[in-house]
C-alpha cells in the first residue's frame, strides 16, 4: 500500500489531507505535536481532529513526533522507506506577531525543519511527491506596491494594471520587502523546497497560500483570521480589526480544494514548481465584507473594534492568480465559496461544542 506522510496532521490543511488520502486508499501516517496550542493557547489545540482522524480513518497512523527532531524524523522514514509516494509538509508556526517573540523557534520549525523532511525524503524515497504549504507572505509587502484604489468597503487594484484582471502571479519578486520574521522564514523553506526540485530533481512543489481555510480550522486571534472571525461572530466575542480601515483584502481557498491541487500535482509532479494558491478572483472579501457576511450567517451584530496599526508586512490587497495551476492541471476548479465556506466553519464550529 502506498504511504502519505503528513505533518501538521491535526492542523486545517494536514487534517484535510489525511481524510483525502485515506479516502484513495493511502496508507497516512499523521505526524504531529500539538505545538499550535504552544502557539495560541489551549483553545487552538489539534487534539480534537487528532482524536478523530484516528478514530475515523482505519488507515492513519498517528505519530506525535517533533519535525525538528532529525533523529526521529529519520527513523520514521526509514521505517517505511520507498513507500511513501507522498508527503505533505503542513506543519509550520504560522503567526506574524509570534514569530516576532521568538525568532529562533519561528525560524527552526519553519525552516530548519523543513530542511530535515526533505533530507529524510532524499535518503529514504526520493521518488516521492513533496508537498510544501507556503504562503503569500513570502512575497513580503511588495503588492502593497500596487497601484491601490481606495472603495467603499475595500481597497481594489487599478484596473489598468496587469494584475487586475486574474490576481497576483508567482513572478512577483521576493527581494527587497519586509517579510515579517514568519515570512522570512517561510521563504527560507520555500526556496530550499524548489532547490532540491531543481538541484537533486526530486518532485518537489511549493503552494503559496492565500487565506486558507475551512471548518477543519482550529482558529485563534494571532492565526486563521477567517474562522476566528465566524467563532467570535457566534460566541459575541469581541473581534479587533488591525489597520487599513478593515478595507485590507484577502482571497479564501477551503482547505478541500488546496487539497484537491495536491492530488492533481501527485497524478503528473513537475520538480521544483511554485503555484500560487487561493481563492483569487473566486472567494475574496475585505475585512469589513467578511463581518457583514459572518453577522449575516450568524444573525447577530459583531463585536468588533478597530485598531489603527496594522500587522507589520501585512498586505493591504492580496488576490492570487491561480492561471499557472490551472494551464498545467486543467481538470482542477473550485467547488467552495466564500459563503460555502463561512457556513461550513460555521456548522463544524457548533458541532464542535455540542
Amino acid at each position: 500500500m502506498s504511504v502519505c506522510l503528513v505533518t501538521g496532521s491535526g492542523g486545517l490543511i494536514g487534517g484535510e489531507t489525511a481524510r483525502f488520502f485515506a479516502g484513495k486508499g493511502y496508507e497516512v501516517l499523521g505526524v504531529d505535536n500539538n505545538m499550535r496550542s504552544y502557539f495560541f493557547g489551549p483553545q487552538a489545540s489539534t487534539h480534537w481532529q487528532v482524536e478523530r482522524l484516528i478514530a475515523e480513518l482505519p488507515g492513519y497512523r498517528h505519530h506525535a513526533a517533533d519535525i525538528r527532531d532529525q533523529q526521529a524524523i529519520d527513523k520514521l522514514f526509514a521505517a517505511h522507506g520507498r513507500s511513501i509516494s507522498v508527503i505533505v509538509h503542513t506543519a509550520a508556526q504560522p503567526s506574524h506577531d509570534w514569530a516576532a517573540n521568538e525568532p529562533l523557534t519561528d525560524f527552526d520549525i519553519n525552516a530548519r525543519a523543513t530542511l530535515v523532511l526533505l533530507e529524510a525524503a532524499r535518503k529514504h524515497c526520493p521518488q516521492a511527491a513533496f508537498i510544501f504549504t507556503s504562503t503569500n507572505k513570502v512575497y513580503g509587502d511588495t503588492p502593497n506596491r500596487l497601484p491601490l484604489v481606495e472603495l467603499g468597503s475595500r481597497y481594489g487594484l487599478d484596473p489598468a494594471h496587469p494584475y487586475a484582471a486574474n490576481g497576483i502571479d508567482e513572478h512577483m519578486s521576493l527581494d527587497a520587502s519586509t517579510h515579517s520574521v514568519f515570512g522570512a522564514s517561510k521563504v527560507a523553506a520555500d526556496v530550499m523546497v524548489q532547490e532540491y526540485g531543481r538541484y537533486f530533481g526530486m518532485n518537489t512543489v511549493c503552494f503559496r497560500g492565500g487565506c486558507l481555510t475551512g471548518g477543519g480550522h482550529s482558529g485563534a486571534q494571532l492565526h486563521g483570521f477567517l474562522s476566528y472571525l465566524m467563532r467570535c461572530a457566534l460566541e459575541g466575542r469581541p473581534y479587533t480589526v488591525m489597520g487599513y480601515k478593515g478595507k485590507q483584502v484577502r482571497d479564501n481557498i477551503h482547505a478541500s480544494d488546496l487539497v484537491n491541487m495536491f492530488w492533481h500535482y501527485v497524478q503528473a509532479p513537475r520538480p521544483g514548481q511554485v503555484y500560487n494558491a487561493g481563492g483569487g478572483t473566486h472567494s475574496n472579501c475585505s475585512m469589513l465584507e467578511a463581518i457583514a457576511l459572518c453577522e449575516e450567517i450568524a444573525a447577530r451584530p459583531m463585536q468588533w473594534t478597530y485598531q489603527e496599526e496594522n500587522r507589520v508586512g501585512d498586505h493591504i490587497w492580496w488576490v492570487s492568480d491561480v492561471s499557472k495551476f490551472r494551464s498545467h492541471y486543467p481538470g482542477w476548479d473550485y467547488t467552495m465559496t466564500l459563503r460555502d465556506i463561512l457556513e461550513d466553519i460555521a456548522c463544524k464550529t457548533s458541532e464542535r461544542k455540542s
